[in-house]
């Protein structure tokens, strides 16, 4: 399902949305300690109920930088570290004004929002292919509260 290609960190993410998403209840996500400048950043997210015609679902630990929506889950955090295996000449994907780096490259499943001054992830089972859908519906959202980076930065 997945390959050895994903950093640690990244493959336990994933591992515990898709785990936790195949029952009902909250939805384990892991929630990340960014700074407190990006954590307000975060919290000023205005997430839809509905992404891909999934139900929004509570999250667990329940927090401001988490989301989730339908079973299995797809899942956002906000305020996540660079991605590790990002870098200049990364192949991104921009849909809407928003670039997104996915991993892993052949198959994405984690795209990461990138050429923001907050970092955002989203984890998408392939149930919900085209993982793009996912990404345009929750794009303006991101777009209209996480401000861009200057120019050539990721």
């Amino acid at each position: 399902m997945f390959t050895s290609r994903l950093p640690a960190a990244l493959l336990l993410t994933a591992l515990m949305v898709l785990a936790a998403g195949c029952g009902e209840g909250a939805v384990q996500v892991p929630v990340p300690h960014p700074d407190a400048a990006t954590a307000r950043l975060c919290q000023g997210l205005r997430l839809p109920e509905k992404v891909h015609e999934q139900e929004r679902r509570d999250t667990s630990p329940s927090s401001p930088l988490t989301a989730a929506w339908g079973s299995p889950a797809i899942a956002l955090r906000c305020g996540v570290p660079r991605p590790a295996a990002l870098h200049p000449r990364s192949q991104l994907v921009t849909i809407n004004g928003i670039d997104w780096f996915g991993v892993p490259a052949d198959r994405p499943v984690t795209f990461t929002a990138v050429g923001r001054q907050a970092y955002v992830e989203v984890t998408v089972p392939p149930k919900y292919n085209p993982a793009g859908d996912v990404l345009i519906e929750l794009g303006p959202s991101i777009k209209a509260t996480i401000p861009a980076k200057p120019e050539g930065q990721i």
